[in-house]
């Protein structure tokens, strides 16, 4: 999709990630990171695995904060927020999580119930329209009454996407919304989540590392790797870049600046019971 650029793109900023630094323990995560989404697109996050995707989507709700930077999200700084505050904040979000996370001793129905039994009170009737809309906006009305273990992967995906709209939210997250699911299953998340950003006028981020789907559907990207931003641009810019660590993502190469490896010690001393093999 190609990215329509407005005079000044800070203003129609849902999310502003800027200067971020964040650490666990010894471990620096990001150092420096700039990235925004902006207000009706949909917004990628790519990187290999352990560069900190879900961690950002920590910090743009508020789980955890950063060590130094400004994470802002409807021009309201996360981590000054108080309890209140950040709940109001949270109504705001809608949450696809990996795998689904779905209540396993509840219904499909009361599944997606569930967040709106949670914070309104609307007559059952009300609710049961509500619920059901949004069931039959993911193709899956007729399961209302299924349990979560009667339900494949990929309906189950369908049925947390249900979930995360039921409240109407103005940002919607997926945190690698296409894991596990077969290629028909894939299929059908990634259109709907460019039918319901368009349909519904949302703002999107979606955190994955499948990038022929990401390219898909995003309007603008960005690539993570050694706690920074890499690079950043539409999927056809991404696909074109001259940067190394770009090209071996972009295109699946095993060999390049990301390492095969974990960090390790002398690899000889490891077998001959000379440490573990861990660097020093």
């Amino acid at each position: 999709m190609p990215d329509e650029d407005t005079p000044d793109r800070s203003r129609d900023a849902v999310v502003q990630v800027r200067g971020l630094h964040y650490r666990v323990d010894a471990r620096e995560i990001f150092a420096g990171v700039d990235l925004e989404a902006r207000r009706g697109r949909i917004t990628a996050v790519m990187g290999p695995s352990g560069t900190g995707k879900t961690t950002l989507l920590r910090l743009i709700t508020g789980q955890v904060a950063p060590d130094q930077g400004s994470v802002a999200v409807f021009g309201q700084e996360v981590a000054g927020l108080d309890t209140r505050g950040l709940y109001g904040l949270r109504r705001r979000m809608g949450m696809l999580f990996q795998n689904g996370a779905l209540l396993t001793d509840l219904s499909v129905f009361e599944n997606v119930a569930f967040p709106v039994r949670e914070h309104a009170r609307l007559p059952e009737p009300v609710l049961r329209q509500l619920v059901l809309t949004k069931l039959h906006a993911v193709g899956l009305r007729g399961a209302a009454d299924l349990m979560p273990t009667q339900l494949s992967g990929g309906m189950a995906r369908r049925v947390a996407l249900a979930r995360a709209i039921v409240m109407d939210p103005e940002l919607l997250i997926y945190d690698e919304p296409f894991v596990g699911l077969d290629p028909v299953s894939m299929g059908v998340i990634v259109r709907l989540i460019r039918e319901l950003n368009d349909a519904l006028g949302i703002t999107s981020i979606v955190v994955s590392h499948d990038v022929r789907e990401l390219a898909t559907i995003s309007h603008h990207s960005y690539l993570l790797s050694g706690g920074k931003v890499v690079a950043e641009g539409t999927p056809a810019e991404l696909a074109a870049s001259p940067i190394a660590e770009v090209r071996q993502f972009m295109s699946g190469e095993a060999d390049g600046p990301v390492p095969f490896h974990y960090p390790a010690g002398d690899y000889h001393a490891a077998l001959l019971g000379k440490g573990q093999g861990r660097r020093p």
